[in-house]
């Protein structure tokens, strides 16, 4: 690749102050143009000049005003579900095709876990990030998916309510939604259910992920090298990411699953830990730093496509 692909992030907060530091100290085929806010004051803005980037106030309307807009082709939305629906909408008249990375559950575009479905997705101009607790759970769900027919996959993703900004807070049925529906999509279950507990203790916790599969009887072996094949391709691009412990199997009997009925056959248990890389705030906010991580993973492989 002769040279870096230009992209703006919309946002300024919390995820989107992480993914530009992600993007000036990691990335390989993206150069971050500009940083999107709307609060002039705001440390994101503010971090984000001190780095020699250049930043607008006005949001998107400002934006298309900078002059380095003409040379943007993938947008990173780190905002909120309704914003993200605004700012696709008002991209796309300026410019129809640009590639959209969207950090919101807005889900305009299809749901992209990396490790799971990023290949067959390189094309779409808008893709969605699902969730924290998504790029999370739904890797173990469908190394499940793999050996086993899935019938139902609940997750609860537990984080610390300090690492939980306004965006994700204004979203929390959007999280619950998004996530239940692209357990499904993505992961293969026949259906999904997702929980969010934020976690006030202090000292802060760090990120935990719990992953209760219902499935039909199958080699156990089997299923724990699947998930521990998929921790690691996901610890490729979160190094934080890893198993809390083994993975745990049980046979259940005539289990009743609300929406599916007594389903009996292999419950798999599996418990993670997501540790942030502190590239902008502290280690246990690893629901940030998967979702970033996740976010830039994509997009590196989407300049990939753009550049040949």
């Amino acid at each position: 690749m002769s040279k870096k692909i230009k992209a703006a992030i919309i946002g300024s907060g919390n995820i989107g102050t992480d993914l530009m530091i992600k993007i000036l100290r990691n990335a390989k085929h993206i150069e971050i143009a500009t940083m999107v806010g709307i609060d002039p004051n705001s440390d994101g803005l503010a971090r984000a000049q001190r780095m020699g980037v250049a930043v607008t106030h006005e949001g998107v309307e400002g934006l298309v005003k900078l002059p380095e807009f003409a040379e943007i082709e993938i947008v990173f939305d780190a905002t909120s579900a309704n914003a993200h629906r605004y700012n696709d909408q008002f991209l796309r008249e300026h410019k129809p095709n640009i590639k959209m990375v969207d950090l919101t559950p807005a889900a305009i575009g299809p749901y992209c876990v990396p490790v799971v479905n990023l290949e067959e997705n390189l094309s779409q101009n808008n893709v969605n990030m699902v969730t924290c607790g998504g790029q999370a759970t739904i890797p173990m769900v469908a190394a499940v998916s793999k050996i086993v027919k899935v019938h139902y996959a609940e997750i609860i993703a537990s984080i610390s309510s300090k690492s939980a900004g306004p965006g994700t807070r204004a979203n929390i049925d959007e999280f619950t939604e998004t996530t239940s529906t692209a357990l499904e999509v993505v992961g293969g279950a026949s259906k999904g259910k997702a929980i969010i507990v934020l976690n006030p203790a202090e000292p802060p916790l760090i990120m935990r992920d719990t992953v209760y599969v219902l499935s039909d009887l199958a080699d156990e072996t089997a299923i724990a090298t699947s998930v521990k094949n998929m921790v690691d391709a996901v610890n490729s691009y979160v190094p934080g990411y890893r198993l809390k412990q083994d993975v745990q199997f049980d046979h259940v009997k005539n289990l009743h699953i609300a929406g599916l009925g007594k389903i009996s056959g292999l419950k798999t248990t599996i418990f993670l830990e997501v540790e942030g890389a502190a590239h902008y705030l502290p280690a246990y906010a690893g629901n940030l730093d998967i979702m970033t991580s996740a976010a830039l993973a994509t997009a590196e492989r989407i300049a990939q496509t753009i550049a040949v």
